[in-house]
């Protein structure tokens, strides 16, 4: 069986999807009170019939299949265009997936080997817990990876930079281009650092150690806290570049300022000269 996750945008609007998947005729599923900002929903849409049909939606913006066949997969899409909040670009989308291989068995749950086993003997409510933790894990996977690819664009963009200034070359970047890829800089650093669950575990494992130990296990198969550490120092290569061109252009500014005063001062002193003779 085949679990599968995407990241289509920043963020859903949770309440208003949960109304039209209803309406879809799909099933809510409940969980624990803290585990905010996640709509479970189930299918009878199963893709092979050892497992029930599973969906979580997370409102950062992913969504994880568990055992769904491929046509609801494609209408659950297109039912969450509806209620995104800045999508990403389809073909970004679908090629940043994460996909992993899972079956039931004897024994505790565990990710062995890049396939998930799940215990065949679990309850219901332990089943979707078990399930919730994995999908966690591979929510910050997918849109980590969505982030390196904006962060890749990124350094394309400007990657120019340094050979013209190492040929002495003139950079054309004015000072709004630069604070513009300032901002951008920043804005995908505080995803990463501030508005995200990569850098600690969410309090909502903190009281169930088993749950912690399948969202750690994951998020290390998935080397997420590696991502990070290449994607933050990437970020702050771009940052000191970004600060080199806006000092460069400040610099500039000032050298026209000076000589604007100086060609001001010499027009007066040349006016005062030319009173002074006639």
């Amino acid at each position: 069986m085949q679990c599968i996750a995407y990241a289509t945008a920043d963020e859903y609007h949770l309440g208003n999807l949960c109304e039209d998947l209803s309406a879809e005729g799909y099933i809510e599923i409940s969980l624990p009170k803290d585990a905010a900002n996640i709509l479970v929903i189930g299918t009878e849409n199963s893709a092979k019939e050892y497992d029930s049909g599973m969906i979580f939606l997370f409102r950062e913006g992913s969504v994880v299949f568990w055992n769904v066949e491929d046509k609801t997969v494609k209408n659950i899409m297109r039912l969450l265009e509806r209620h995104e909040i800045q999508p990403y670009e389809i073909a970004l989308v679908h090629w940043e997936n994460e996909e992993l291989n899972y079956r039931r068995g004897e024994g505790q749950s565990k990710l062995h080997r890049g396939e998930i086993l799940l215990n065949s003997d679990l309850s219901t409510d332990e089943d979707i817990l078990e399930k919730f933790a994995f999908s966690n894990a591979l929510c910050l996977s997918v849109k980590l990876a969505i982030w390196e690819s904006s962060l890749d664009m990124f350094v394309e963009s400007i990657q120019s930079i340094p050979e013209k200034l190492k040929s002495r070359k003139k950079v054309k970047l004015s000072h709004a281009d630069v604070m513009q890829k300032i901002g951008e800089l920043f804005a995908l650093r505080h995803r990463i650092n501030l508005s995200s669950d990569l850098l600690i575990t969410p309090d909502f494992y903190w009281d169930r150690e088993h749950l912690e130990q399948l969202y750690d296990k994951t998020c290390q198969f998935l080397s997420i806290a590696r991502r990070v550490k290449v994607m933050n120092e990437k970020l702050q290569h771009c940052m000191e570049l970004t600060d080199l061109m806006r000092n460069h252009l400040n610099e500039k500014h000032a050298l026209r300022l000076e000589w604007m005063i100086v060609i001001l001062i010499t027009i007066e002193v040349m006016f005062e000269l030319v009173s002074r003779v006639f």
